[in-house]
Parts: C-alpha cells; sequence; structure tokens
C-alpha cells in the first residue's frame, strides 16, 4: 500500500473495446494503480457492440466519427452532467488521455472539482493529419496540429510523455508546461502461459516449416506497414517459404492488400485481423521467427516489448518513442528504413538459428525491465507531486526528463490557479 492512496479520475476518448495503444497503456496503468492501492475511475465512451462492463468505468452516450468507424465521439454535456457525482468522490486529480472531447470535459471537470489536470501525450498528431486531412497543404496540418497541441498544454498542470522523442517533440514546439517521460510498463505474467506453435500454424493454414514474420497493430497508413511488403520480395529470394503474418484492423487494410496483389505477393502475406489478447495473440508472437516493425509516428511501441517478452526477436527501424525501447543486439536488430538493409538483417536473422537463439534470450531479459508495476510507481509519484500529497517528497525526482522543468507543487498551484480564470468552453465537436 502507498503511503498516502489516490482517488485519480482519468478520461478517454478511446478505451476497450477500440483495440489501440492509448487503451492499452489506459489498462494496463489502472490495473497497476490499483495494485498500488490507488482508486481510479475512468470516463470513456460507451460502444455499440463488444462493451465489457468494468468496475469503475463510466460509459458515455457517444455518437460516430465520420471516416473512422472504429472510433466514438463522446456528447460533453453528458460527461459534465456527472459533476455532481463526481465531486461526492473527491478525486485528487484528473488525468487526460487524448486530446478531443475528453481534454475539453476533463480540463473542465478539473476546474469545477478544483483539482489539477495533467495528461499524457500518446499521438503525434502532427504526421497523423495529413494522411487522413485531403486537400489541405500538409505544412499547413502540421502547424495547426502543433499550435492546438501548444494551446491545450498550457491548460494543464502537468504532461507525461511516453518516451523521449516525444518528450523533446514537444518542447520543439514550444510546450512549456512541466514534463515527465514514464513509458507504459507491460503486464509481464500475461505473456509466460505456454502456448504450441503448431497450434497457431494449424488454425491459419500455414505451412509448418514456413519461416513467420509477423506485424501486430492498427492498420493505419503511419504504421508504414506497406513498407513491410514491400520488402518481401528480397526476403523471399533467400528464404522462399517465408510468410508476413499482419494482425490488427484499420483503414488501411484494402490498400495493403491491394499493395500485396500489385507486386505479386498476395500469396505470402496473412492477414488475420485482431487476435485476442489472451491466449491467439500470444500465440502468434510465440509462433513468429521475427517481429518486423517500421512506424514512423510510434510515441513508444509497446508491441516491441510485447514481442520480445515472448522471446521474439525484433528487426525494426528506431524512430521517434521505439529509439527508447530498442538498443541494438538486445532482443532485437535496428534496420534503416531501406529496403535492401531492412531485408538484408530480417535474412540474417532468418538464416542463424544461433542469433536467433541469443536475440530470443536477450530479449526477454530486455523486456523484463519494463513491468507495469514499476511505470505506475512512476506515475503515482508524478501524481503526489501534483496534487500536493504528504508522500511527495518520497518521489524521486529521476522520473522528471533531464530537460524538463522541476515539477514542484507551487508550480502545479499555479497552473491550476490560472485555468480557474480561463472561461470554460464547449469544444464544437
Amino acid at each position: 500500500m502507498p503511503s498516502q492512496a489516490m482517488n485519480i479520475l482519468m478520461l478517454s476518448d478511446v478505451y476497450f473495446p477500440r483495440i489501440n495503444g492509448v487503451s492499452t497503456s489506459i489498462a494496463s496503468f489502472r490495473d497497476a494503480l490499483e495494485r498500488l492501492g490507488h482508486s481510479v475511475t475512468l470516463v470513456c465512451p460507451g460502444y455499440p457492440v463488444g462493451q465489457v462492463d468494468e468496475p469503475n468505468v463510466l460509459r458515455i452516450s457517444s455518437r460516430g466519427v465520420p471516416g473512422s468507424p472504429e472510433d466514438r465521439m463522446m456528447h460533453y454535456r453528458e460527461v459534465m452532467k456527472l459533476t455532481p457525482s463526481l465531486a461526492a468522490e473527491q478525486f485528487d486529480l484528473v488525468h487526460i488521455h487524448t486530446p478531443f472531447v475528453a481534454h475539453y470535459a476533463g480540463v473542465a471537470l478539473a476546474r469545477r472539482l478544483s483539482i489539477p489536470a495533467l495528461a499524457t501525450y500518446h499521438t503525434l498528431f502532427e504526421e497523423y493529419l495529413p494522411l487522413y486531412v485531403r486537400g489541405v497543404p500538409s505544412r499547413w496540418l502540421r502547424f495547426l496540429a502543433r499550435r492546438l497541441s501548444v494551446w491545450q498544454c498550457r491548460r494543464l498542470a502537468a504532461l507525461v510523455a511516453p518516451s523521449h522523442a516525444m518528450h523533446d517533440t514537444l518542447l520543439g514546439y514550444g510546450v512549456k508546461t512541466p514534463m515527465a517521460v514514464i513509458p507504459t510498463g507491460l503486464a509481464l505474467e500475461h505473456f509466460r502461459h505456454p502456448v504450441e506453435d503448431d497450434d497457431f500454424r494449424d488454425r491459419y493454414h500455414l505451412p509448418k516449416n514456413a519461416r513467420l514474420l509477423l506485424f501486430v497493430g492498427r492498420l493505419a497508413f503511419e504504421k508504414n506497414i506497406a513498407f513491410l511488403i514491400d520488402l518481401l520480395p528480397r526476403v523471399l529470394a533467400e528464404h522462399p517459404n517465408t510468410r508476413l503474418i499482419i494482425t490488427g484492423e484499420g483503414p488501411a487494410r484494402a490498400a495493403l492488400a491491394r499493395r500485396a496483389r500489385q507486386i505479386g505477393m498476395e500469396y505470402a502475406v496473412h492477414f488475420l485481423g485482431y487476435l485476442d489478447r489472451n491466449g491467439p495473440l500470444q500465440a502468434a508472437y510465440r509462433a513468429a521467427d521475427a517481429f518486423i516493425f517500421a512506424s514512423r509516428t510510434e510515441t513508444q511501441g509497446l508491441v516491441l516489448l510485447e514481442a520480445m517478452a515472448l522471446g521474439t526477436p525484433v528487426v525494426s527501424t528506431a524512430m521517434m518513442g521505439t529509439r527508447d525501447v530498442l538498443v541494438d543486439g538486445s532482443g532485437c536488430l535496428i534496420a534503416d528504413e531501406d529496403l535492401d538493409d531492412f531485408a538484408a538483417k530480417v535474412n540474417r536473422l532468418l538464416g542463424d538459428d544461433a542469433l536467433r537463439g541469443e536475440l530470443a534470450q536477450g530479449a526477454m531479459a530486455h523486456a523484463a525491465g519494463w513491468h507495469e508495476d514499476a511505470k505506475a510507481t512512476e506515475l503515482a509519484g508524478l501524481y503526489a507531486r501534483i496534487a500536493g500529497n504528504g508522500n511527495a517528497r518520497a518521489v524521486p525526482l529521476t522520473t522528471l526528463a533531464a530537460s524538463s522543468t522541476q515539477l514542484t507543487v507551487s508550480s502545479a498551484t499555479e497552473s491550476l490557479t490560472s485555468e480557474a480564470n480561463e472561461k470554460e468552453q464547449t469544444p464544437v465537436m
């Protein structure tokens, strides 16, 4: 038990059954914080299908999001109607996870409840917008995303960056809000259950002698999955029985299937959709000879840690947040975003059983250092600082990024006081 347990209110525009890194991060921190003795209540959208009722998860009526059928948009006024019941819970702070309705409602609730608000900057939106908003010059979209981020961050007592790359990016925007670098941890015990690889191959009619390359994640354009398909001819030239397994769903699926057909690789690419995290997904990781990844926009890259926790060697580029996760030779080979270089490293791994075994052992050792309990302890320390709890002095300052402003109770109070002077605004959604 912590020396002083806290009561935390989280808000997010996404949560399970919507599968993505934000949902995974929220679930990881909620579970770990509660094991540490804290209380966490989450406000998030209701979904028409697949929703599971959970204690302390408040589902808000929502509507669809044009162009993104997986997502839902909460009704702002429905969130604000919770104010009296939330006030009775005596929360210590508000933790916001997304910059849409959740941000505006979270800031307004923090003001009404007279508690500080902080946010995690999960997503590099300046890279996403040009891929989804057509007809507007990308430089304008990037500028707007940066300015909106600065404006939103100014309204907060503190920020959590999931990687040093994201921390440095926000500093480059001109964000002055105190920041802490706290990546999402991994529930390692969920990745220790033995699974037979042959069961996975039989289930999806894969040749028993096939070399399996695996990608796990949302099928989105910014994930750079087309690059992984394009390198297949170079891999098959040396390892003709190789297959690329792509799990997940998303807006890029049709384009990716089309790309595989265009280069004659349709037979070597298998789209499996979302896999249940309680068994089937672990089986995919364990069956794979290598996990391959080339996303340009990851703020952390949790799937890399999941693969390594199960002893699956990784071949990946190291861009943005993945630079914090990956150490060349410690469970992975880092490649350039170049088809020849990336394919050469994949071929080297597939052709060298000793190297693959060495990297598999190193991968598990590397992932062991990312347990979610340790990361939740860091986050609880940050909470203690901005909430002004009596146990704040016991939290080491090393959790803060070296170049960030040191968080103090006075800085949090100053930010909250400034926020209280701003006029409450209802977002245009």
